[in-house]
Parts: structure tokens; C-alpha cells; sequence
């Protein structure tokens, strides 16, 4: 993917499928008023998958848009559209699924990408699907920075997106290369414990159930029974806020940025939007918009 900019930030917004709605009314806004937002960022993609994905995983049971009118939607609005097919349980057996073989035949384009844990699909995709970037995913868990390094140095993946642990080691991320700085997406608005021992875990849980097969997991993480806040996010040592993009993140060269929230619904998408892009005199005007145009799932 070549980016016109490097002096911007590109953010990868939640909900290709579970938000379509959203972006219908969204995108035309975005488009036809550029001065409500900052001038310093950009959509750099849009991620999701089908509810019923068996591919799917990091978040899953959220998104019935048809695939036809996703595709239409990025295409009009030339957005790239990411895959979210970050399963990490998938066996050979899985890889023939027709509704997961037929997506890939619809979005197949250099323009889209697809989010990956599994090696095993990795190969699989690939080989049949060769138009698409790939992108590892965060579920893979690299909370050591040289497993993240050498995550970086392989080829098959245009980004990589490490573990929101290392989002602030700025000792070891200063000393990156330029080329790994590129291929760098950091998770920005994580929720989640920063000492929770049980993400890994929590992933190969939703991956069990997108299989569905039988799970019982219980997160043991502090304050897991509250659900997301983005205002506990903002709390945490790894959050990463808009002054620190345009301070520190931009001036050391990564570029790339991921929007968690693929199941929190389309008024937190909303803040996240408005809080990440969105110039703060112009935010009234975006919300009225918005409320206006689409009924938000606000309860």
C-alpha cells in the first residue's frame, strides 16, 4: 500500500461489516466536509467480517451487511477494506469453507488486505488469493519486542500490528528502520488490563466459538465485568491519544494506526471518530449530522 503522505496518520477503522450502515452516512460526510476534520489524518482502511465468519476472530457474532454492498461502499469511496480472518485454531479442514472462500473471491484486490494469526492460513491465502496485503494480526499476542522485530522482517505481511504493550517503548521503537516503522500499526484505544495474563487466551476462546466448538473462558483481567470505556482506555499506560500522534508517533516516523471496537456499537464508533479525526469546533456539527441522517445504536 503507498501512501501519499508520510506526515499523516492513517487510521483503520472497527466495523466493515458490523458498521455499514454507519459508513453509508459516515463516508459521504467525510468526503464533502473535509474542513470538519483534521487535516493530518486519513481512513486507512476499514477492517471487520461477517457475524457467522468461520475464518473470523479477534471479535466475532457482530455484522450481517451483505457483501455486495460492502464492496460497493469502498469502491465508491476508495477505501481499502480489510478482511478480518484472524482465527488462530483454523485446520486444513476449515481452509475449503465456500462462504469464507466465496469473500475472498469478491473483495480479491491489491487495494485490500487481510488480518492474520495463522500461519497455516497465511500459506493457504497466498497461494489462492494472491492480490491481497496481509496484515498480522494483534491477536498473535508479541508482547516481547524481538518476537515483534521478527515479525517485522517478514515479507508476507505489509503490516504488523504488535501488542498495545508495546505501544510506548520508545527506547526500542526509536531504533526501528525506517521500512519497519512503515510497516508498524499501533492499537490505540485498547480496554483491556495492561497486565491481563489472559488475552491470549481470551482470543483462542473467540476462535473456538467462530469454529463452534464448545468454550468456557472467564477473563480474569481487572475491571473485565464493566465491558469497554473509553474513558478507562484513556486511562491506560498504553493509550495512545491524538497529541501524542501528531507529537510524538508522527515525528518518529510510524504512520499507521488501529481503532479497536468492532462490537461496541455505532455510538462508540462515533467518539472514537470524533475524539481520533474530527477538528473539536466541528464535532456538534458532526454528531447532528450523523443523528440526523442514521438512527445510532445508542441503547
Amino acid at each position: 500500500m503507498n501512501r501519499s503522505s508520510r506526515q499523516t496518520a492513517y487510521f483503520h477503522l472497527p466495523g466493515l461489516f458490523e458498521f455499514y450502515d454507519f459508513y453509508e452516512v459516515f463516508l459521504p460526510l467525510f468526503r464533502e466536509h473535509g474542513e470538519f476534520f483534521y487535516d493530518w489524518c486519513d481512513i486507512g482502511s476499514i477492517y471487520g467480517a461477517p457475524g457467522d465468519c468461520l475464518w473470523g476472530g479477534g471479535r466475532m457474532g457482530y455484522g450481517d451487511a451483505k457483501g455486495a454492498d460492502v464492496k460497493r461502499l469502498v469502491e465508491e469511496y476508495d477505501i481499502s477494506a480489510r478482511l478480518t480472518f484472524s482465527n488462530s485454531l483454523l485446520r486444513p479442514e476449515h481452509l475449503t469453507d465456500s462462504a469464507c472462500n466465496r469473500l475472498c473471491r469478491l473483495f480479491e484486490s491489491p487495494k485490500n488486505g487481510i488480518i492474520i494469526t495463522s500461519d497455516l492460513f497465511l500459506d493457504y491465502i497466498r497461494e489462492k488469493y494472491p492480490a491481497y496485503y496481509f496484515v498480522s494480526s494483534t491477536t498473535k499476542v508479541l508482547t516481547a519486542f524481538s518476537d515483534f522485530r521478527k515479525e517485522l522482517a517478514r515479507p508476507e505481511f505489509s503490516y504488523v500490528v504488535p501488542d498495545f504493550r508495546l505501544n510506548r517503548r520508545f527506547e526500542d521503537l526509536i531504533n526501528l528502520t525506517q521500512e519497519e516503522k512503515i510497516k508498524t500499526e499501533f492499537l490505540v484505544n485498547e480496554c483491556c488490563s495492561f497486565t491481563c495474563p489472559d488475552r491470549k487466551a481470551c482470543y483462542e476462546a473467540v476462535s473456538r466459538l467462530a469454529l463452534g466448538e464448545e468454550e468456557v473462558f472467564s477473563c480474569t483481567s481487572p475491571d473485565a465485568g464493566e465491558g469497554y470505556r473509553f474513558s478507562r482506555a484513556m486511562k491506560n499506560p498504553a493509550f495512545i491519544s491524538t497529541k501524542d500522534i501528531q507529537n510524538i508517533y508522527l515525528p518518529m516516523g510510524f504512520n499507521e494506526f488501529k481503532i479497536e471496537g468492532r462490537s461496541l456499537g455505532s455510538a462508540l464508533l462515533l467518539e472514537f471518530i470524533l475524539y481520533y479525526m474530527t477538528k473539536p469546533e466541528y464535532q456538534l456539527n458532526v454528531r447532528e449530522e450523523l443523528y440526523l441522517m442514521n438512527e445510532l445504536d445508542l441503547f
